[in-house]
């Protein structure tokens, strides 16, 4: 039950979109962890780099979009910087047709 909670707010997650790259926080590799306890999720993400100007826009669209799923009883969303967010984390498919090369 709760890994099917949050497999439902990953799934949520992606219409988060980041502004400046144009694809979902989900695929950049921007959200470290989803965890769930009782109706409570605990989001753990990130942006490109501390001074992002969207971090508050990418939160808030975390929170807002973890909260409307069925289940869910309350959001709470932490960004951190650690670790550092890197192009290696985008999903591969979405990392070629943004233009980034091949990361080993």
């Amino acid at each position: 039950m709760t890994d099917q909670l949050v497999e439902r707010v990953r799934d949520a997650l992606r219409v988060v979109i980041d502004p400046e790259l144009g694809e979902n926080i989900v695929d950049l590799g921007f959200v470290y962890d989803v965890a769930v306890a009782g109706g409570t999720v605990r989001i753990t993400m990130t942006a490109t780099t501390p001074g992002c100007p969207a971090t508050s826009f990418l939160k808030d669209g975390a929170q807002t979009a973890a909260s409307a799923v069925p289940g869910v009883v309350s959001a709470d969303v932490t960004m951190t910087f650690e670790p550092p967010w890197t192009p290696s984390l985008i999903e591969p498919t979405v990392r070629a047709s943004l233009g980034f090369a091949a990361i080993n």
